[in-house]
């Protein structure tokens, strides 16, 4: 069953008994008060009557008085204890079966309700001490045909009223049902949409709606906008690294064939294309550990954070830096500046920008550390070429260059500063960049100061 069936289905049942329970309640209610008052009514005439004919038994006929008595829709009669028939029942016109109902004696006060021959009957039966000191019941038996009828009626105008009552109830499931289901048919449209078309859409939604079915398409919004995204840079991803990788096998590839058509013949020949295979067997290496980095999840990578004292980490990052690459990297530690982080990977990031900086200046490279309040950062400044503006926020994207051909030359595969985006989130740290063209550009990463 479909969801906005099942809705429409349960709060239909759920009104719908309720509604019920409470009109059964309200005519089983109304039935009670009204026998009550019914018998309380004749309970008051059953005793006026007893008290008429106690004091009238020895100067009238107790039949006259039992006629003089009878009610004008029931039945009046004297019982007794050994069930003597010296005083017939009266009756009224409209009553004359009740004549035949055999009279039960008791020796205390009786009120009920009987049925008598499909009828419904008040029933008081009073003790009396007769004029012969013998005890005696005057019992009044009263027609409840009025308090019947008016039940009836009130049944079938319950029944009518729940009948109506129920169209709305059955229209609001209907429609609440729709209002629920609506969002989630319009969701359930757009992804098939989706997946038919590979085009990505977004809920048309209301900016004025405020409630969780509003939130909900919202959301859908946001996850479908994160969606389109990634499938873009992954298409964009798959398709630079298809790129890049294609042109140092290509050149593998021509010298290999250089080899076999020429190498024996010219060995000057054979040592470039050596060179060049090296080379570029080199630079896939490292563009291959790169992209398997990038691709990783954050958590295989091991953080082990550990307490560091930013100025010795920068002196030794600077000497392996400046022995692997001969050049001149200057340290400036304004004051010992201690943080809790992942030593190797921190590391790491210092040797991305400082390669960076090797790779666009050929001026020596400055590493700064110091502190600002509950912050420790380190700087990486080089005087080279510089980033435009209009560039800074483009660098951190995957194979992004700012010069694609003095990239390509410096060995650059525009995947350094992604991958220090994402070691710095996987340490907790920020990464800024401020550049100037012809000036040179500053990275700063910032951690928390430890305390």
């Amino acid at each position: 069953m479909r969801l906005k069936n099942r809705i429409h289905l349960y709060s239909s049942l759920v009104f719908a008994v309720l509604l019920i329970l409470m009109n059964v309640s309200i005519y089983f209610l109304f039935d009670r008060m009204s026998l009550s008052s019914e018998i309380g009514k004749a309970e008051t005439e059953a005793t006026a009557i007893a008290e008429g004919i106690r004091l009238n038994a020895d100067n009238i006929p107790v039949r006259d008085l039992l006629r003089a008595y009878v009610p004008a829709d029931g039945m009046l009669r004297i019982a007794t204890p050994d069930g003597r028939a010296d005083y017939p029942p009266v009756t009224s016109p409209s009553q004359s079966e009740l004549s035949k109902r055999e009279a039960i004696y008791s020796p205390v006060k009786m009120k009920q309700v009987i049925e008598y021959a499909g009828e419904k009957y008040a029933l008081i039966s009073l003790p009396v001490i007769w004029s012969d000191g013998s005890v005696v019941n005057v019992q009044l038996i009263l027609s409840l045909r009025e308090t019947t009828d008016n039940m009836r009626v009130l049944r079938i105008v319950l029944i009518a009223v729940t009948a109506l009552a129920l169209i709305p109830v059955v229209v609001s499931g209907r429609l609440l049902g729709k209002l629920i289901t609506q969002p989630v048919a319009n969701m359930t449209n757009t992804m098939k949409e989706i997946r038919e078309s590979g085009r990505f859409k977004r809920l048309e939604l209301s900016d004025d709606a405020q409630d969780e079915l509003a939130e909900m398409g919202r959301t859908f919004n946001r996850m479908i906008e994160l969606l389109e995204s990634n499938f873009e840079k992954q298409e964009q991803f798959a398709s630079n690294a298809s790129h890049e990788l294609k042109t140092p096998l290509t050149v593998i590839e021509s010298y290999a064939n250089l080899l076999k058509r020429k190498g024996l013949e010219r060995p000057d020949l054979f040592a470039e294309s050596v060179e060049a295979i090296h080379s570029e067997a080199i630079r896939m290496r490292e563009m291959t550990e790169q992209l398997l980095l990038l691709a990783g999840s954050r958590s295989h990578w091991n953080v082990n954070p550990e307490a560091l004292e930013l100025g010795e980490l920068a002196v030794d990052a600077a000497d392996a830096f400046r022995k692997a690459y001969r050049r001149d990297v200057h340290v400036e530690a304004e004051a010992p500046v201690s943080v809790v982080c992942d030593k190797s990977l921190l590391r790491q990031l210092l040797f991305i920008f400082m390669d960076n900086a090797r790779k666009y200046s050929e001026e020596p490279i400055a590493v700064m550390t110091g502190a600002d309040v509950g912050t420790a950062w380190i700087r990486i400044a080089d005087r080279g070429v510089g980033i435009s503006k209009d560039e800074l926020p483009k660098v951190f994207d995957r194979f992004y260059r700012v010069d694609q051909a003095r990239s390509r030359q410096s060995g650059g595969f525009g995947l350094g500063l992604s991958l220090a985006k994402e070691i710095a989130e996987a340490i907790g740290a920020s990464v800024e960049l401020d550049s100037l063209e012809g000036a040179g550009t500053t990275a700063t990463i910032r951690l928390p100061a430890a305390e």
